[in-house]
């Protein structure tokens, strides 16, 4: 059996997944590589470079079937505090450090690292390793679907 090429990224599509797609966030801003499908089935990915495949994100295989993405549980660490100003600053502080974050009502999500987590602990945050999806924050230029570079 030939391996499945993923090749590109659909809009909106109504079809019914055929395959599903799990992977960490690393590996969802990979364009190029290969990879195994939840069924087992080897793929290649083959997509436009400079795409973040998100959770949910439908993707097409050379053979017309639709393969869905889903973000794999990893480790991340989840910052919450009462205050939002308080998230706000913990957002910057994390920012000035180019921490990819994930913005959620009442908390932020960091890929996990001990570092950083007695920091904010240091500063009154309450901070829970725990095994979840990491979406973080694209930016301000780049990383939408068929975004485009003013390199």
């Amino acid at each position: 059996m030939s391996r499945l090429t993923i090749y590109e990224r659909l809009q909106h599509d109504p079809r019914k997944p055929a395959f599903t797609l799990v992977l960490p966030f690393d590996q969802r801003t990979r364009s190029r590589q290969l990879t195994k499908l939840a069924s087992g089935e080897e793929a290649s990915l083959m997509l436009e470079r400079g795409q973040v495949l998100r959770d949910g994100d439908k993707l097409l295989t050379d053979d017309g079937r639709v393969v869905q993405v889903v973000a794999a549980n990893e480790t991340v660490s989840t910052i919450t505090a009462n205050d939002p100003w308080r998230l706000a600053r913990a957002s910057y502080h994390l920012g000035n450090r180019h921490v990819p974050v994930q913005i959620g009502a009442g908390w932020l999500r960091i890929r996990h690292d001990h570092v950083l987590d007695d920091m904010l602990r240091g500063q009154g945050f309450e901070v829970v390793v725990e095994e979840a999806p990491f979406e973080p924050e694209s930016g301000a230029y780049g990383a939408a679907p068929h975004a485009h570079s003013h390199g």
